[in-house]
């Protein structure tokens, strides 16, 4: 078998296509694009809606929690669509123009204050913003696994993404404190309220990002995909289906969920955290949400060669223990007097940082493997469906860390015209940077090891799928 695999893979039979660095890149920048708009959103708009736009946390939350119903709704037919579609630019590829147009507008949309404090504002720009990363984001992920079926491929091309996603992050984790400085420059050191800054900061990521989602388009070439004839039935219905017969998609889907309810928990509170908690200045920000980001440089080019090592399950387990570790440290220095030191503080934040960037960054490798596992259950390689079955679950994740922050700031009495918060306000805010996202960091553990699609065992099942196309 090891023998016909390698013949396989190095003739480039239909289906195993070795990727070129500029394909690699190509590929990573639609993840850096989307990275720049909507981390952008995930770490700073519930700031800006109660800091500067002037919505209460309660009536926030609620609205996120809103937002990520309607995607319930959306996305699948968003999967669907694109499964039985064929646009003149490319099955997945065409919707990073078509949807990252629109995604931009309403990104910059949602830090416009010509309405502040309108809910109906903030409802229709966020469900439009969320919409549309919907329409760029479910092809984007279908176009992962229209490129290759080599695992080692994928592997490569995961590990470049990740860097460039994180590149993203970094841009928007340090990034954002110091363009918001370049539009306010005064002489306050904490974060900017003025709105005016919100809006030109938003402006100039936004477009970015549409640069490079239009680079990512003329990268690409879908060549692992389903013949029209083969999708032209597919159904939304077909999503519940593939939940209920696809086993390891329901393992990932789950992992997903409380992966990004760990991220997007930790991220909404970082502003609060340096602010409140530490006292910190805009500079301190962006310090510390750089390093969200920093490890991804360091760690993500060697995933590769740390699978090898330690096997797929290892490095989860590896790297989410390893997180664990960073949030306890985190919070040790944030209560400890005698360790309540900034650089501390960086530390703890480097550890966690670096289980969280490379186990929630290897799991976007996962999502081929079960789109062949269906593909090899039931025929048909349903891209758009799955990826919109994980969008659900990693949206669902997301809800949380909308609605989640909202809920316990408004619980522990989160005062925003109050430069000094409550003892019991910080504490809230130390739970929702370490002690929540731990505790889904556990579970996650618990999730992923039940996944049972080892390397030889998809490697298995992708030649015996390119096996079947041959005797057709």
């Amino acid at each position: 078998m090891e023998m016909a695999l390698n013949t396989v893979k190095t003739s480039e039979s239909k289906g195993f296509y070795k990727l070129s660095m500029l394909q690699c890149v190509g590929f990573g920048s639609g993840d850096l694009a989307q990275n720049l708009i909507y981390q952008t959103i995930s770490m700073y708009l519930l700031f800006f809606y109660t800091n500067v736009y002037g919505l209460d946390p309660a009536v926030a939350a609620v609205m996120f929690l809103i937002v990520r119903i309607i995607d319930v709704i959306w996305d699948p037919l968003v999967g669907t669509f694109v499964d039985k579609h064929d646009p003149r630019m490319g099955k997945y590829r065409s919707y990073l123009i078509l949807g990252g147009v629109p995604l931009t507008g309403f990104a910059i949309l949602c830090f416009w204050n010509g309405f502040s404090g309108s809910l109906i504002y903030a409802y229709v720009t966020y469900v439009g913003l969320s919409m549309c990363y919907t329409l760029v984001n479910v092809p984007y992920g279908a176009l992962n696994a229209s490129l290759t079926r080599d695992t080692a491929e994928i592997t490569k091309l995961t590990s470049v993404r990740m860097f460039m996603a994180n590149v993203g992050g970094l841009a928007v984790g340090m990034g954002i404190p110091v363009v918001l400085k370049y539009f306010d420059p005064s002489e306050s050191t904490d974060v900017s309220m003025n709105d005016s800054a919100w809006l030109g900061t938003m402006t100039l990521y936004g477009c970015i990002g549409l640069l490079l989602l239009m680079f990512c388009f003329s990268q690409c070439r879908e060549r692992v995909v389903m013949d029209k004839s083969e999708t032209e039935n597919v159904k939304v219905s077909d999503l519940w289906m593939e939940f209920v017969h696809n086993r390891p998609l329901r393992i990932l889907a789950f992992f997903f969920i409380t992966s990004f309810a760990m991220m997007s928990i930790g991220n909404a509170a970082g502003a609060y955290y340096i602010n409140y908690n530490l006292g910190g200045t805009a500079g301190e920000l962006s310090i510390f949400m750089g390093l969200g980001s920093i490890p991804a440089f360091i760690f993500m080019p060697m995933i590769p060669a740390i699978k090898k090592m330690v096997g797929k399950k290892g490095m989860f387990y590896v790297f989410l223990i390893t997180a664990i570790i960073g949030m306890a440290m985190l919070y040790a220095v944030s209560v400890i007097e005698p360790l309540k030191k900034m650089w501390l503080v960086y530390i703890a934040q480097f550890v966690k940082s670096t289980g969280v960037i490379v186990a929630t960054g290897y799991m976007w490798a996962l999502v081929p493997e079960v789109i062949s596992f269906g593909e090899y259950t039931h025929g048909r390689r349903i891209s758009g469906i799955v990826n919109a079955l994980t969008g659900i679950f990693y949206k669902a994740g997301m809800a949380l860390g909308g609605v989640v922050p909202g809920l316990v700031l408004a619980f522990v009495g989160f005062d925003k015209d109050s430069a000094v918060q409550t003892w019991f306000a910080q504490q809230g805010i130390l739970w929702l940077v370490a002690v929540i996202p731990a505790i889904m960091l556990a579970l996650g553990m618990y999730i992923i090891s039940k996944y049972e699609l080892e390397d030889d065992v998809i490697d298995k099942i992708n030649l015996e799928i390119e096996s079947r196309h041959k005797n057709n």
